[in-house]
């Protein structure tokens, strides 16, 4: 459930102090533990070191962003990859296929060149 449009966006007065008179290429990396503050124009251009439980993400705060949470761009959940017998195989296939593609494509080569 979105905030009510009356109390407007959430934005961490600690995060608007931090950047408060400050240029963007300036200043270094702010961290911040707030991933629940609001990107507001005004962050444009700074990088912030948002918290995911663990470390400090780097995100540099771009046009884009404003609007969206700081905790969107910093996941809390490293995926690292579905396992099992049948993912294997379809990644055997998928390496022997780049193989004969990148041997076949330094075969056409060889015979151009011999051509010349």
């Amino acid at each position: 459930m979105s905030r009510s449009s009356k109390k407007g966006p959430y934005v961490d007065p600690r995060v608007l102090k931090k950047i408060e008179g400050r240029k963007p290429l300036e200043t270094g990396v702010i961290k911040t533990w707030s991933r629940a503050c609001v990107i507001s124009p005004e962050m444009v251009g700074f990088i912030f070191g948002v918290h995911n439980g663990k470390t400090h993400i780097e995100v540099l705060i771009s046009e884009d962003m404003v609007g969206h949470r700081l905790g969107e761009f910093s996941p809390t959940k490293k995926f690292i990859k579905h396992g099992g017998r049948i993912q294997k195989e379809q990644e055997q296939k998928a390496k022997e296929s780049e193989i004969a593609a990148a041997q076949a494509a330094k075969a056409t080569a060889e015979t151009t060149g011999a051509k010349k």
